[in-house]
């Protein structure tokens, strides 16, 4: 077996799953709260490398032959804090998730702030989903008018009322959150998720993405070069190969 094929096709498949991460990046790096994407690369052993006749498999003579794995994470660095001036416009300032009800009924987690009231004067998001208090509850305007404050804290004031607080919630656990949809997470039983002990909230804020368009162009080029290097390997690899049967035939 010619490990080196071997290698350089799992580094073209680990390039592909990389400029996958950086495409999502560039496309969502307008999206509120949204968190760039990002792949890891480790070595994983396979067999030997026995560049003599002389040495044997199995014995160590070898060099140990490595094929890069990869897996995708995400980075959870905040955004910048950008101003509004809407008063149904939020943002977390350090860590923690607005959690909202799923059409489902399970709970999801974003750091997307700009939410709305609904005819039945709940708080929800953009797509009309419940935003929920620190208790897990929805939280209910009264009918009659009056002007929104939120405290850094969360505390909820409407009028003359305090509603509650809109809940703030930490993941102990960050790399077990699943990504649903740009910006929007899933928590597993392993992720700890649990209210902020001091929550800070920013009214009339949206949290920008995290992603740097810059950063994620030149990464382009990079993934660019460094697939042509290993297609470039493999035809050589190939060849060599090839001139190798033709003269033991």
């Amino acid at each position: 077996m010619n490990i080196g094929l071997y290698q350089n096709a799992s580094a073209l498949n680990a390039l592909e799953r990389w400029q996958d991460a950086v495409s999502q990046n560039i496309t969502s790096s307008q999206v509120t709260g949204f968190k760039r994407r990002t792949v890891q690369v480790s070595g994983v052993s396979s067999g030997e490398i026995l560049y003599s006749p002389d040495m044997k498999p199995d014995r160590g003579d070898g060099v140990p032959g490595i094929l890069p794995q990869t897996r995708y994470a995400i980075s959870f660095i905040a955004g910048e804090n950008q101003p509004t001036g809407r008063d149904l416009d939020f943002a977390v300032s350090g860590e923690g998730f607005f959690g909202f009800k799923t059409p489902d009924g399970r709970t999801a987690y974003t750091r997307a702030g700009q939410f709305q009231i609904r005819a039945d004067r709940m708080l929800v998001t953009t797509q009309g989903l419940e935003v929920l208090s620190e208790d897990g509850n929805p939280i209910q305007f009264p009918a009659q008018n009056g002007k929104l404050v939120v405290n850094a804290d969360g505390t909820v004031r409407f009028g003359d009322s305090i509603l509650g607080r809109i809940g703030v919630f930490k993941a102990s656990n960050p790399s077990q959150l699943s990504s649903l949809s740009a910006g929007v997470f899933s928590a597993g039983p392993s992720a700890g998720m649990k209210p902020a002990e001091k929550p800070e909230i920013q009214q009339g804020y949206l949290e920008a993405s995290n992603t740097a368009p810059l950063r994620e162009m030149v990464d382009l080029v990079n993934i660019s070069r460094a697939y042509e290097a290993n297609q470039k390997l493999i035809q050589t690899r190939d060849q060599a190969m090839g001139q190798t049967l033709e003269a033991l035939t």
